[in-house]
């Protein structure tokens, strides 16, 4: 994961937090699939950070777009707004 540029982190870092975007969106954007954002996670986040995110991402099936309900095809919200900075606290 050294080839990303810290722009991409943040965009992989903001898409994680999202409770909509699957791993699977990731996974098309950046080609790392959900162990390798979870690692990632752990490298550039804070502790507690880390450890809040996972425990929100637990069981979420929105994360997933195998447990997504059926009618659901767009990786974001149509109502979700562009975010320009991460704001989310780093190391």
């Amino acid at each position: 994961m050294e080839y990303l540029t810290e722009k991409e982190i943040d965009r992989i870092i903001e898409m994680a937090w999202e409770d909509r975007t699957p791993f699977e969106a990731i996974h098309f954007q950046f080609g790392i699939k959900e162990p390798q954002v979870i690692a990632l996670m752990r490298k550039h986040s804070k502790k507690s950070s880390f450890r809040m995110w996972r425990k929100r991402m637990k069981g979420r099936n929105s994360k997933h777009e195998q447990l997504r309900t059926q009618g659901v095809k767009r990786f974001k919200c149509t109502r979700q707004r562009t975010i320009s900075l991460n704001k989310i606290s780093k190391r």
